[in-house]
This record gives C-alpha cells, structure tokens and sequence, in this order.
C-alpha cells in the first residue's frame, strides 16, 4: 500500500475511533444493538468527513497525538497561569486599572490542532480573548495591553504557553 494510502486510512480509523467513542458516551450502553449502529454511524460518518477531520496536509501523526509527559506539564503550567490572571484581574478591577485593546500577532506553530489549542488557551486565561485564528496570525482582545507592536504583544500573551504547546504537539 502507498503511504498516501495508508494516511488515509489511519485519519478514516481515527475519525471513526472518535465518533464511536462519542456515540459510546451519550449512549453509555453495552447493548448489540447500541453497539452496533454506533459502529456504522460511526463508519459512515467518518467516510464523509475523515478529510475534514484530520487534514490531508498533516500527515503525520504527531500533529495531533499529544506527548503525554508534555502534555501533562503544558496543564500544569496552563493552571498556574489561569490562577495568576485570575488575580491580575481581580486587582485591575479593583483599581480600575486596564489598558484594553485589540492586538494582532503570529504563531510560529505549524499543526492546526496546536494553532487551536493555543488559541483556546489564550482566551481560558482572564484578561485575553481570541477573536480569530486564521492560519498562522491571531486577533486577541487583551485586558492588560502594554504595547501595539505585534511582536511584543505576541510574546506577551502568548507567553510560555507557545513553546510548550509546541514540546506537546510539534
């Protein structure tokens, strides 16, 4: 088999694993009959839509199988800084002391999946708000803004997180 070939059946068996397990968790029955149109929903499903799932371009595994140890210390240093925000805020609206605005930056990571993850990340922290991603450039609403200059503000919200997210997915 083509290496094309088999990447498009490891994205048609992942996307299938996926909405099997999906359909597994609403369901939540053992049943035949349960598990049975489970698995050709999921079968049929993920023959119309394995392409959008996983990209064709992203032909390789690790664009989004996370590395555990990676991942594991990514969410420990995610909560750190939500709890940190967290009080950044809280002391911002106490004092009424915010700089409010829009800023426009890159990612210098390459997989989707990642791109997502940071983009999602950046807005679960207080005081940030991801208003778009669109391929390697973010919009952000950012509470404490301290420059304009796309590059700074990038690696001020940005922060660790981008270095991390891509030790975990690339």
């Amino acid at each position: 088999m083509r290496p094309e070939g088999k990447w498009r059946l490891i994205r048609f068996s992942i996307t299938a694993l996926a909405m099997f397990a999906v359909w597994m968790l609403f369901v939540w029955s053992l049943d035949l009959f349960s598990l049975a149109a489970g698995a050709l929903g999921a079968l049929g499903i993920a023959s119309l839509t394995y392409d959008v799932f996983i990209a064709r371009h992203q032909a390789n595994l690790r664009f989004f199988l996370p590395r555990p140890v990676h991942l594991a210390i990514y969410l420990c240093l995610l909560f750190l800084l939500i709890y940190q925000a967290s009080f950044r805020m809280l002391a911002a609206v106490v004092t009424g002391r915010a700089s409010p605005r829009i800023v426009h930056f890159k990612t210098r990571l390459r997989s989707d999946f990642a791109r997502m993850v940071l983009a999602n990340s950046i807005t679960l922290t207080p005081g940030t708000v991801t208003l778009d991603l669109n391929d390697d450039h973010l919009t952000v609403h950012w509470f404490f803004c301290s420059t304009t200059h796309s590059t700074a503000a990038g690696n001020e919200v940005k922060g660790r997180l981008e270095a991390y997210v891509r030790k975990v997915w690339l």
